[in-house]
């Protein structure tokens, strides 16, 4: 018989390889990215959500207490929130005479 177990696989071999971390290697990885319309949200520019690439929609940050109170209005009225501040906006500017 031999000393070798059946169905054994040696995993000595197999270490973990560690990855290349070249300036090369993330620009390439990027400009990948780029290429296939992926698109930078992260927050290394300005603070906010970025425009939807396809309507241009800007979604703003409200505090805690001011979503809840849309989010309830919302639920009353039946209505998305975009028709809210629809609304509002339309208010804001019969107000402000624009």
């Amino acid at each position: 018989m031999s000393d070798k177990k059946p169905f054994s696989i040696d995993l000595g071999g197999l270490k973990r390889q560690p990855k290349p971390e070249s300036s090369q290697t993330i620009r390439a990885a990027e400009q990948a990215g780029d290429r296939m319309g992926f698109v930078d949200r992260s927050p290394k520019r300005k603070r906010g959500r970025p425009p939807s690439p396809r309507t241009g929609q800007v979604h703003a940050h409200v505090l805690p207490h001011v979503a809840d109170e849309i989010a309830a209005e919302r639920e009353r009225r039946g209505v998305t929130q975009g028709v809210l501040i629809e609304e509002a906006w339309a208010l804001y500017r019969e107000k402000q005479k624009i």
